[in-house]
């Protein structure tokens, strides 16, 4: 009998009812991350065991070149920082530098001193990293970064050439030593595994990276889940969380299940210290300040609501295409960029 919403049964409803307390009731989740503290009505929360306090939600850097005018670009990230948003997201790779070089523009003015400004390389060799670490602080317009992370994850064999003699951890080590960066982590998009792997080379070298970034949003819990298989060694590990594609680049909503809303709220709800969300504009800007002066976690019914909504367009990863395909891969398409 169907007496849920949107066609969903009553066994189905049960069926993620349970996905979901694994989901949102993952062991180690500290229930402190959804602390009364706010900063203009933006929550803020822990990033890991660094004690730095961040916005529970961050800016992303791609979309600092998609408008055509760079006084848009600017214009968002300063109302993001002016209204309570300090995380800012960005790469040494995005629209060949524009990014970094329009956040750099709009920092100016002591904005940088309201930032908690992360930027990533692709560096996978000592001298390609060295020289994208200094080509990326020299267009953001600063001395140092407050967290710099190797970018795109996404081979097996990543981990080993980043930690091997020569390679890119010895210049992040190097630049962190020179001041030039204070914490260090890595992102991924394409597999769990080799986020565990990566935390498993890290660990064979005594090393425990700061912060991971990865995909957190509504299909993923269904298919190669980052949520389920790496959020758990995360918070074991008291490494910050930092969940990206909430809205899985655009593509979730195109599957006509989940509302913006929904999503980002959902990605909040889990254990993350950042969700990072694409504001190409200040009208989507001004929805996601919006949410995240709204937001109270998702229970375990409407998780699971959400859940068994997603669950049948989610299965192939038709939504996910940075997991299933290269169209997200900029080191596939520049492999020179890895050194």
């Amino acid at each position: 009998m169907r007496d849920k919403a949107d066609g969903i049964t009553r066994r189905e409803f049960v069926r993620w009812s349970m996905v979901a307390g694994i989901v949102i009731g993952i062991e180690g989740a500290d229930s402190a991350a959804f602390s009364a503290e706010t900063r203009n009505g933006i929550p803020y929360r822990t990033l890991g065991r660094t004690g730095e306090k961040v916005s529970a939600i961050g800016v992303g850097g791609y979309h600092m070149a998609v408008p055509a005018n760079e006084a848009k670009s600017i214009q968002i990230v300063r109302t993001a920082l002016d209204n309570g948003v300090n995380f800012l997201d960005n790469c040494w790779d995005y629209h060949k530098g524009v990014s970094e070089e329009r956040m750099g523009k709009a920092l100016r003015d002591g904005y940088r001193e309201k930032a908690f400004l992360m930027t990533k390389i692709d560096g996978q060799t000592k001298a390609a990293a060295e020289k994208q670490i200094d080509e990326s602080l020299r267009r953001l317009q600063t001395d140092h970064v407050d967290l710099m992370q190797f970018h795109e994850v996404i081979r097996p064999g990543d981990p080993d050439r980043i930690f091997d003699p020569g390679g890119a951890m010895e210049a992040m080590q190097a630049a962190q030593k020179a001041g030039k960066l204070r914490y260090i982590g890595f992102t991924g998009h394409k597999s769990p595994e080799i986020h565990l792997k990566m935390l498993k080379a890290a660990a064979d070298h005594h090393f425990r990276f700061d912060t991971v970034q990865m995909p957190l949003n509504v299909m993923d819990a269904h298919y190669d889940s980052f949520a389920k298989l790496v959020l758990p060694e995360l918070l074991k590990q008291k490494i910050g969380v930092l969940g990206m594609k909430p809205l899985g680049g655009g593509e979730i909503l195109s599957s006509k299940t989940v509302s913006p809303t929904e999503c980002i709220q959902y990605a909040m709800t889990l254990p993350t210290s950042v969700v990072i969300t694409g504001c190409d504009s200040p009208k989507i800007l001004e929805q996601a300040l919006n949410i995240a002066r709204g937001f109270r976690p998702l229970d375990r019914p409407q998780i699971a609501e959400l859940l068994a909504k997603t669950a049948k367009v989610a299965q192939d990863g038709k939504y996910e295409l940075y997991k299933t395909s290269h169209h997200f891969d900029g080191t596939f398409k520049n492999p020179e960029y890895l050194g």
